[in-house]
């Protein structure tokens, strides 16, 4: 069973940034320390961090990029879509992963089971370390002045010293 990422994305500031370490885990020791877990989609546009079975991360990232260009990037209407594609799919209800897409105007969780969450917050993480990130990215938007990257970069540094899972091989992206 491989075990691996934190996957953090935070709206502040009018700023959006995402970001995950680099550590692919398979039962007790690393096998990979500076893995990529986000890409960039439709036109650069619109970010995915994924988390969970590498190759069902894949496959929900390829089917929501096809809705991506179906849908002209509209992040929220291809999620919608790809969740009823859930329904009906019987390989894609088995799917164990999860996806973070953010573009400028909206960030969503897209679970490999079809459901779709929009954070309250603007903040969101996933992976074997997503919840110590979320907390340390709560406190960090709340108590300081940083940006959205900066947030995401200093709660995954945190979220490392925590969760055996998640490396310091920090890779952020910040959308424009």
């Amino acid at each position: 069973m491989f075990k691996s990422t934190t996957i953090l994305s935070v709206r502040h500031k009018d700023s959006i940034a995402i970001g995950g370490d680099g550590q692919v885990t398979m039962s007790s020791f690393i096998v990979k320390k500076e893995a990529c877990k986000i890409r960039k989609l439709y036109h650069e546009k619109v970010f995915v961090g994924f988390a969970g079975s590498a190759a069902d991360a894949f496959a929900l990232m390829e089917r929501f990029e096809s809705k991506l260009e179906k849908y002209q990037g509209n992040v929220l209407r291809s999620a919608h879509e790809l969740a009823k594609d859930w329904r009906t799919d019987k390989v894609l209800r088995k799917l164990e992963s999860l996806l973070i897409a953010v573009d400028k105007d909206c960030s969503l969780l897209v679970s490999g089971s079809g459901e779709i969450i929009e954070p309250d917050d603007g903040i969101l993480g996933i992976g074997s370390g997503g919840q110590f990130a979320t907390a340390a990215a709560r406190a960090l938007v709340k108590h300081s002045e940083l940006s959205a990257k900066q947030i995401v970069e200093e709660a995954l540094k945190i979220t490392a010293d925590i969760c055996v899972y998640t490396n310091a091989n920090i890779r952020v992206e910040e959308i424009k």
